[in-house]
């Protein structure tokens, strides 16, 4: 058992220490010289800085990483950021710990590994390079073990390793065993560039290649969830910084499918996310892949997350309807769900800004359309005329207010004609502006 050890001030900087009291009653006294001169914590790392002041690595990162050029105890410049482990401090703690916890529970604080450097970094980038010119897919799949092994072990090795060209260097791995029957590095490789965006325009070129992008579709039908996870998130990833992969991935059969079933499995919030994030960028570019989403019946998937969904799953979704609306079959199907109009009057200005965009946008594209009085008046029924006067008053962006606008003036006629239900009552205008 692990008990907090807290400290307090009293009386300017005066430091005190709070003692904590075990099952057995015994107080627990941090040692001064124990503790991080930041965080006031039992150090895990103690690392010594060019001004001789011994901190947490983690605390001392973070005031450096926040701007800061001076050592926080004597505000003296640093000349140098070099950390330096205090091996006589550590070994001190982890036997005080062993001490107090023959009677109090306290674990031995662990021997921390050796942070990487960007001389680590780029003696790994070399030798998964070479070993993938040579086609040596064993020694591929054990630098991208270590590379794997030393992600996990902190924060600091991930952005390390970003930093120093390892997400290149796993993109090219990729691309060489592409084509080969090795899929278990490939999905290795996979799961460590989900943490080394972004990898650069190099990188991307690598992994964005005809081949990749059809195996990155493959991997969504994995039986693996976290290979699909992984997938989707990648292909995310590559549509959003450059819309002509979707040409490319446009042509893989299935892969409409594959995203769909995707969400409609539920995996995790952030599968989701990257599917209708991906979803969007492929419809919003390519129009022709309306029709290939409509036939797995996303519309109805995303008014099932419009419903309850978070906002940021919410924002997406609408996102979505609002791309497939682009297309005459698009605002057909969308027309047919009766939950449509209702949901989308509802979101307006709730969510936030960008849902309400999504939602304004989405009416006026059905209220263009061949069965416009219709939309208008079920609208209108819904409450949209007062919820889109609520809109122009909160101030809206882009084309938006241009659409509230025309919409006002086609819901118009139909005020006081029509009896209106379903308005949100909740809403009592608390967000219009004063006009004093």
């Amino acid at each position: 058992m692990v008990f907090p050890l807290r400290l307090r001030r009293r009386g300017g900087n005066k430091k005190e220490i709070i003692p904590v009291m075990c099952d057995s009653e015994i107080e627990i006294m941090i040692p001064a010289q124990f503790r991080c001169p930041i965080s006031f914590d039992l150090m895990k790392d103690p690392v010594i800085m060019a001004s001789g002041i011994t901190y947490d690595r983690e605390s001392i990162e973070k005031w450096i990483e926040s701007g800061n050029k001076t050592c926080p105890v004597t505000n003296t410049v640093l000349k140098t950021f070099e950390q330096i482990p205090n091996h006589a401090i550590r070994k001190v703690i982890q036997d005080w710990c062993v001490e107090m916890g023959s009677n109090s529970g306290i674990q031995r604080i662990p021997t921390p590994r050796v942070p990487v450097t960007p001389q680590d970094a780029s003696e790994i980038c070399g030798k998964l390079l070479a070993a993938a010119r040579r086609g040596d897919h064993q020694k591929c799949g054990e630098v991208v073990g270590k590379i794997k092994n030393l992600g996990k072990e902190s924060e600091r090795n991930k952005k390390c390793l970003r930093e120093n060209g390892v997400g290149l260097a796993l993109c090219v791995c990729f691309d060489a065993f592409v084509c080969s029957e090795n899929a278990f590095l490939l999905e290795e490789v996979l799961s460590v560039l989900t943490w080394m965006f972004p990898i650069g325009s190099e990188g991307q070129t690598k992994i964005t290649s005809a081949a990749s992008l059809r195996c990155l579709a493959g991997f969504l039908r994995s039986m693996d969830d976290s290979v699909r996870r992984n997938a989707a998130f990648l292909l995310k990833e590559l549509l959003a910084s450059d819309e002509t992969h979707v040409v490319t991935l446009a042509g893989v059969d299935g892969v409409a499918e594959a995203f769909v079933k995707l969400i409609r499995d539920a995996l995790c919030v952030s599968s989701t996310k990257s599917s209708l994030t991906a979803i969007y960028h492929m419809i919003s570019n390519n129009p022709k892949m309306v029709s290939k989403f409509l036939e797995t019946g996303l519309v109805n998937l995303a008014v099932e997350i419009i419903v309850d969904a978070e906002k940021s799953l919410c924002e997406k979704a609408l996102a979505v309807l609002d791309a497939i609306c682009e297309t005459r079959e698009g605002k057909e199907e969308i027309g047919k769900n009766a939950l449509v109009m209702p949901l989308l009057v509802k979101k307006m200005p709730k969510i936030s800004e960008l849902a309400t965009m999504s939602s304004v946008s989405v009416i006026w594209k059905l209220c263009k359309t061949e069965n416009a009085a219709t939309a208008i008046e079920e609208a209108v029924r819904m409450g949209a005329f007062q919820k889109l006067l609520v809109v122009l008053q909160v101030g809206c962006r882009g084309g938006t207010k241009e659409k509230a606008t025309e919409l006002l003036k086609m819901m118009n006629p139909h005020v006081g004609k029509l009896e209106v239900g379903c308005v949100d009552s909740s809403m009592d205008f608390k967000y219009l502006k004063k006009p004093f």
